[in-house]
């Protein structure tokens, strides 16, 4: 357990290490330091910066894939529509623009020349992986005549973009680092009229 434990104080150090610096700014000297571990014990974890790199983005998958929000799920089976899908919409902008998962994207993209297969990983399992989860969901509605979705991937995509565009963009630019929580709650509202108005039945807006 100790050994493990070590292995994790190691990930969060170079983690913060590498949102910080980037990739080529960062040392392992510096994680080791803020880790609070010595250099023999880091090299024995991890053979080197590109290792280490790629343990440290392969646990942000993992992490991203275990806090799956599971009103996603639960769309299907709504019994208020349009109310639930602003509380998806809602807790969904409101995670993906945190801002240290903010800095993760901008760090993943600004190295997927490097590690073009971890960039890849990283799409195909968040991303991907939510919107096929969110498509799921729209399948089951559109089977119960709520909404009318011939392409349920399709629709789940749609709706990411109308929720996440604007602040994910301004996030990922630096033109505001930090949204306020009403204007998150404005675009994901807002979002979802827009959605409805384009997949909704009668009774569902």
């Amino acid at each position: 357990m100790r050994k493990e434990q070590k292995r994790q104080a190691i990930l969060d150090a170079a983690l913060a290490e590498f949102l910080e610096h980037g990739y080529r700014g960062t040392s392992m000297d510096r994680i080791a330091a803020r880790a609070a571990a010595s250099k023999v014990t880091l090299y024995a974890h991890f053979a080197d910066k590109q290792a280490l790199f790629e343990a440290v983005i392969t646990n942000a998958i993992a992490e991203a894939e275990r806090s799956g929000s599971p009103l996603t799920e639960s769309l299907a089976e709504s019994r208020d529509l349009a109310r639930d899908l602003r509380a998806f919409a809602r807790e969904h902008v409101s995670t993906v623009t945190q801002p240290h998962l903010i800095h993760l994207r901008r760090m993943i993209i600004g190295e997927a020349g490097r590690f073009p297969e971890l960039a890849r990983t990283w799409h195909r399992r968040a991303p991907e992986r939510g919107a096929a989860t969110l498509a799921r969901a729209i399948a089951r509605l559109a089977e119960r005549g709520l909404v009318h979705a011939p392409d349920p991937l399709l629709a789940a995509q749609h709706l990411n973009y109308l929720i996440l565009s604007i602040p994910l963009n301004e996030a990922m630019f630096a033109v505001r680092e930090r949204h306020d929580k009403a204007d998150l709650h404005r675009w994901a509202d807002q979002a979802i009229r827009v959605w409805l108005a384009a997949y909704g039945v009668a009774g569902t807006a």
